[in-house]
């Protein structure tokens, strides 16, 4: 399985945070789930503006209808893909057929995503990651689901 290193208690959250989960931090230490964080491996640095996707959600970005753009209006569509694609070929090596991603991230969101207004109301869709790990077969859950 795959889990958003930001739950493994990584501090790689746009604000240099962990959102650490102590299932999560067992999980990886076990050596039952490899953690990732898509942003990072996408090159974008830590801390870094927040991000919210403008016109859809996840699928949309890959198939190009929508874009990630962070607070100060700077196109950081590429960088989400290229995480997204690590992060799927992380979960191939792995095996893995299960992904527990961070709520709400433009990147990991599943379910439900911030609207791409900076207001912080949410939409339904998932995150760049999250649409990409489904296509690749996953079965993705966001860490609100997980007691």
């Amino acid at each position: 399985m795959v889990v958003s290193a930001c739950l493994a208690g990584v501090a790689c959250t746009h604000e240099a945070q962990p959102k650490t989960r102590d299932w999560a931090v067992r999980l990886v230490a076990e050596g039952r789930a490899v953690p990732v964080c898509p942003e990072v491996a996408g090159g974008l640095p830590i801390p870094r503006p927040a991000a919210e996707i403008q016109g859809g959600d996840g699928d949309d970005v890959l198939e190009g209808r929508a874009r990630v753009v962070d607070e100060h209006g700077t196109d950081v569509t590429e960088h989400y893909l290229r995480g997204a694609r690590t992060a799927a070929e992380t979960a191939r090596t792995a095996g893995a057929i299960l992904a527990i991603l961070k709520a709400r991230s433009p990147s990991c969101g599943c379910g439900r995503i911030y609207d791409g207004t900076f207001d912080g109301a949410l939409t339904d869709g998932d995150g760049v990651t999250a649409s990409m790990l489904r296509r690749e077969g996953l079965e993705v859950v966001n860490d609100e689901e997980v007691s």
